[in-house]
């Protein structure tokens, strides 16, 4: 058997000019997530995401960018206030399991202390055994509008 290897994960303010990369992991993520949605490609062959510039025209709305040994890894895109909102959250299917996801999730929450809501399909039961065991803090789970919804506090 060979050595463990060594996972440095880093979490990064997505700056203006990662805005392509956040771009392009988003159809990634809205690939993966169309299973669930049933979404359809646009004209140009793209999915889009139509709140995506506004991450960096609104102070309330925060990207961030995963790094897995320097290399790209997934995102999550936060919308502060009260509650604190994770909007999207995706990480790479090749790092999906390893603990990756679950570490940059607890990086993320810790940056906006106070309220928070997280939300996940109800046809989507991965995500949801996901945040289930993710959230580090106690949480009040329950259904409305074809969501779960998971409510917590950050100290």
């Amino acid at each position: 058997m060979g050595q463990p290897v060594e996972v440095t994960l880093e979490v990064v303010d997505a700056r203006e000019s990662e805005r392509a990369v956040l771009r392009r992991l988003l159809e990634l993520y809205r690939y993966d997530f169309s299973e669930f949605d049933g979404a359809e490609l646009d004209d140009h062959g793209e999915f889009g995401y139509r709140y995506l510039d506004h991450y960096w025209t609104e102070p309330a709305r925060h990207p961030y960018l995963f790094r897995c040994n320097g290399r790209w890894a997934g995102f999550a895109l936060v919308r502060s206030g009260d509650p604190h909102d994770m909007a999207e959250f995706f990480v790479m299917r090749n790092h999906r399991r390893s603990g990756l996801g679950r570490d940059a999730a607890h990086e993320v929450l810790r940056r906006f202390p106070g309220r928070w809501t997280v939300r996940q399909q109800l046809t989507n039961p991965a995500a949801i055994a996901f945040w289930r065991a993710a959230i580090p803090y106690a949480f009040v789970e329950h259904q409305h509008d074809g969501e779960n919804v998971m409510e917590f506090s950050v100290a």
